[in-house]
């Protein structure tokens, strides 16, 4: 039997003739500085031969369904496995995709409701019974069980129910067919009686079919039950599905002709509610669907929120009506057009003065101004003749253009007052009210899913020492299993704090990445190649030794587990460590070093063994001048003289009303243990507080806070995070930079191109006239084949160039436009060396260890580490304030041991600057090098919310609890 994965000649990207032998059944380890080549060789080549030869082997007309890769650059892959590939770009933007939909918790969860759920009347809460004419007999015999004197009963039918009329005509029907007595709003009434009912009144009509006596004797007679059943049927036939069992309790051991005192009790053989009259469909499994029009709420159709128009953003409530202060309006009042018009006549007849700033009009004439005044008529004076008209709002009208319009355009530029807000109906919940009144144990699918992984377990758990029926016990054991596993394994990687229902889009790539690796544990497979990609991404240490488990634990089934990783703890349990490098881009792609963890860290040609081994720590000295590192100690000082900002009551998701401190001009690192609450604190709160402060968008309102102090001394507000920088192959790091600006007016300024007329647009591949049209500017051109890889060949009339020939025939010291996107940041910067624009701006990638990828790259290729530090080039680039607050979540992903040094000494340059740095992080490396530390916790979810710690790191060293203190302790020093 082979026992490796032998790899000759890999060439894919930078590799360079890489060959190596990967043990099998072992947990391997690719490391490396970024852009060394792990990924192209892991990913790339590994995966996606595993990937295209399991592919090759299905049928024909299988593989047209099927995306299939490309053979990569790479001689030959021996004793190659089945592989799955776990990585971090497939966070699902879908905002109908949940935690519960990925991990199918949901799809059996619905299905445990369709079921074993107890259906209510969506509008009363009273239960619905699904029950035939022997359930039904059964219940009323069963309601004489525990007595010991005959029980009086009768049997009525539901005719009318709450309507206006005399009825006599139903009366007669009734004689005719040979029934006695009616029940007419409660009372007992003889047919043969003269029954006056007032026309004008609403009555209600039953019609009494039997009258039986009930004794333990006659529930045992056949004859007696036969006629039970006869009757109950007969007035199921009348009722139109619904029979009223009515208990007599009057005084005597007679049947009382007219009955006073009554108890009914009313059963159903369909699926409705017999008081309101609601009726429900069928339970099944996509009525809690809500991605099915069965089971979403009907005004979100299952989104949970709505675009909303925010108030707040269209009113400057300085300015009048008349200068801009309904931003939106703005233009429209300059015009003497119809709108104006409409808008005086409006003012005219509610006395608004259109001259005074709209902060000193009442709140009713602001709301007027919003809502509209609906279908009321005002007379306006246009184009010389008065017509009428009606006001709809600022409000009313954007919501309503946004609705009809089939313009991107309009919409794009509505949805900019636009926030989205929990749906009105369904508060969030997503699911009809039908959906919602289903129930197992008082609780709804809704609550279910609301609940933390851990917490939802404990409810399954939980569920048969509960009052639950034997049936229901015998139909849900095979679903709670599978519910109770799928739950387990999400605990086990570390992933309890998680809600069923949490929104996919708002998971980072570390834990949509557990999420699938915890659905792989699931599978139990064996044989298999899995390839990670950093699965500890956005794990605190704590958690880490859950994560290191579940990989020997996918080992221990007879898999190979394969992980390009960069954490310290990961690399030290593993059993073989492949090391990458040197450098990155051209000068990596090489296998530097191999073997266990001890072996590297013994290897003088490792590059990361002496960080393994304690010989080499990171520190960003460097770096710095003497001067500079003093001045960096001076201001890590907090003090009397440091200034703050202040959150106060704090209370959004899980944060329990804390008020928190943040004080500027320092490196502020905010950690805790996965779900602590540190998203909310600092995107969800602080971030969009700030703001809201200076008059910013934000897609949401800011979570639940008392209030902010201190908004007003920071004057600039970046948020750096993983998204990717574009979505098409059109952008790049030079466009997304706008170093290609300079670039393309450079070109537009040589000689040749002044003499053609060419101006900066005709060097943008964006844009015909100097772009190739076969392409469109793309350099490649698509052809699909159906059942074999679509395959993707550079353009036959620019040769994947991009640019037209004319285009190409401009240069610059000898290099043409497409060339120049060919080059490496690093290149690049020898190139224009003598051009201070460009070249400072290139020298910002260079610094967020960016020399490696070219100005073209396509944004798609980037990983969420370089899209980050591509983003934060982009603002180091811009000139700054001195007063700029930069959130950075998760800075540290993708960045060995040697990039760390780079990106602290980044940060501190910012920070020497006089700006503030706040990043949220659970890099121990990086807390250690913070000038002040919040830690929140103790645990994640509803445990979580507190805050555990705040101070420096000499501080943090002494505290007794909390978890990161522990980690500082056991991993850096």
């Amino acid at each position: 039997m082979n026992e490796f994965i032998k790899v000759h000649g890999a060439n894919e990207h930078n590799l360079k003739n890489v060959s190596l032998e990967i043990p099998k059944n072992k947990l391997v380890v690719f490391t490396g500085v970024s852009g060394s080549g792990k990924s192209s060789l892991a990913m790339d080549t590994i995966f996606a031969e595993g990937q295209r030869r399991y592919v090759e082997s299905l049928s024909s007309y299988a593989r047209q369904f099927l995306g299939v890769m490309k053979k990569p650059a790479v001689e030959s892959i021996e004793g190659l496995s089945p592989a799955i590939a776990i990585d971090q770009k497939t966070v699902s933007h879908n905002p109908r995709s949940t935690v519960g939909t990925v991990t199918e918790i949901y799809d059996y969860m619905r299905l445990l409701f369709a079921r074993i759920g107890h259906p209510h009347c969506p509008s009363c809460g009273r239960e619905i019974e699904h029950l035939s004419v022997d359930q039904i007999v059964s219940l009323i015999c069963k309601s004489h069980e525990k007595s010991t004197k005959q029980t009086r009963i009768m049997i009525l039918s539901p005719l009318v129910k709450d309507r206006k009329g005399e009825y006599n005509q139903l009366f007669g029907n009734l004689i005719k067919q040979g029934y006695a007595r009616v029940r007419i709003d409660g009372k007992v009434y003889q047919l043969k009686e003269d029954i006056n009912l007032i026309k004008t009144n609403k009555h209600t009509v039953e019609v009494i079919v039997d009258r039986l006596v009930l004794t333990t004797e006659k529930i045992a007679d056949k004859e007696f039950i036969s006629r039970l059943s006869q009757s109950v049927e007969t007035a199921l036939t009348l009722g139109n599905g619904f029979v009223i069992s009515t208990k007599v309790s009057d005084a005597g051991f007679e049947f009382p002709e007219v009955p006073t005192k009554m108890h009914d009790h009313l059963y159903s053989e369909r699926f409705a509610c017999p008081v309101c009259n609601i009726s429900l469909p069928e339970i099944e499994p996509r009525s809690f669907s809500f991605n099915s029009p069965h089971g979403a709420c009907e005004v979100c159709t299952g989104l949970g929120t709505e675009l909303k128009i925010n108030t707040e953003t269209i009113i400057a409530d300085e300015l009048s009506v008349l200068e801009g202060g309904i931003i939106p309006w703005a233009s429209l009042v300059e015009k003497d057009g119809w709108n104006r018009a409409v808008l005086e006549s409006v003012s005219r007849t509610h006395g608004i003065d259109l001259r005074a700033p709209l902060n000193k009009l009442t709140k009713e004439k602001i709301q007027l101004l919003l809502k509209g005044t609906g279908s009321q008529v005002y007379d306006v004076f246009y184009k010389g003749r008065t017509v009428n008209g009606r006001f709809e709002g600022v409000v009313t009208n954007l919501e309503r253009r946004y609705k009809e319009t089939d313009s991107e355009y309009i919409r794009h530029e509505i949805e900019k007052y636009m926030i989205k807000e929990p749906c009105p109906k369904c508060k969030g919940d997503r699911l009809s009210d039908k959906a919602l009144s289903v129930t197992i144990h008082d609780s709804n699918i809704a609550y279910v899913s609301a609940l933390s992984v851990k917490e939802c377990k404990d409810w399954i758990t939980n569920l048969e020492k509960i009052n639950v029926s034997k049936r229901e016990i015998e139909i849900s054991t095979a679903i709670i299993r599978e519910i109770e596993s799928r739950l387990e394994f999400l605990i086990d990687v570390g992933l309890s704090y998680l809600t069923i229902s949490r929104a996919s889009a708002t998971l980072a790539g570390g834990e949509a990445q557990r999420i699938r690796l915890a659905s792989q544990i699931g599978s139990k497979l064996s044989g298999v190649l899995y390839v990670l990609d950093e699965p500890s991404v956005g794990l605190h240490t704590r958690d880490h030794s859950k994560l290191i488990k579940t990989l020997k634990d996918l080992r221990d089934l007879g898999n190979t587990v394969l992980v390009v990783e960069h954490d310290e703890q990961t690399m030290l349990e593993s059993d073989y460590i492949f090391d990458f490098g040197p450098g990155a881009g051209h000068k990596g792609g090489t296998l530097v070093a191999s073997g266990t963890p001890e072996e590297l860290k013994n290897n003088d040609k490792s590059i990361t063994g002496p960080y393994l081994s304690g010989k080499k720590k990171i520190t960003a000295d460097n770096y710095f001048s003497k001067e500079d590192l003093k001045k960096i100690k001076e201001l890590g000082i907090v003090d009397d003289n440091t200034k703050w900002i202040k959150l106060i009551g704090a209370s959004g998701h899980n944060l329990r009303n804390i008020d928190v401190d943040f004080p500027l001009n320092k490196l502020i690192s905010v950690t805790g243990v996965s779900g602590s609450g540190k998203s909310t604190l600092i995107n969800e709160t602080l971030l969009a507080l700030l703001r809201e402060e200076k008059g910013l968008k934000n897609d949401h309102k800011a979570a639940d806070c008392k209030g902010i102090i201190g908004a007003e001394l920071v004057d600039k507000i970046i948020s750096i995070d993983q998204n990717p920088i574009g979505r098409t192959p059109r952008s790049n790091p030079a466009t997304y930079t706008k170093v290609f600006d300079e670039i393309r007016e450079l070109f537009a300024q040589s000689k040749t191109a002044k003499i053609r007329g060419y101006k900066a647009g005709r060097f943008s591949f964006n844009v015909k006239g100097g772009r190739c049209e076969a392409c469109q500017g793309d350099g490649q051109n698509k052809i699909e084949m159906q059942f074999m890889p679509d395959v993707y060949v550079d353009c036959e009339v620019c040769g994947g160039k991009r640019y037209n020939r004319e285009t190409l025939e401009v240069e610059y010291k000898d290099k043409t436009v497409a060339d120049v996107l060919d080059l490496t940041v690093d290149d690049a910067l020898a190139f224009f060396e003598h051009h201070t624009k460009i070249h400072d701006k290139l020298m910002t990638l260079h610094d967020v260890g960016l020399g490696y990828i070219t100005l073209g790259q396509s944004a798609t290729t980037l990983s969420g580490g370089e899209a980050q530090r591509v983003k934060l080039a982009a603002e180091l680039s811009k000139k700054g304030t001195g007063k700029t607050f930069y959130v950075l979540d998760e800075p540290t992903t993708g960045l060995h041991f040697a990039d760390l040094e780079r990106l602290i000494s980044i940060m501190r340059r910012l920070v020497l600057k006089g700006n503030t740095v706040l990043v949220i992080e659970h890099n121990l490396d990086i807390i250690k090098n913070s000038d002040w530390i919040i830690d929140l916790g103790p645990d994640g979810g509803k445990e979580g919310g507190d805050v555990i710690f705040t101070g420096s790191m000499e501080d943090l060293l002494k505290d007794k609890k909390s978890y990161t203190a522990d980690a500082v302790r056991k991993w850096v020093l």
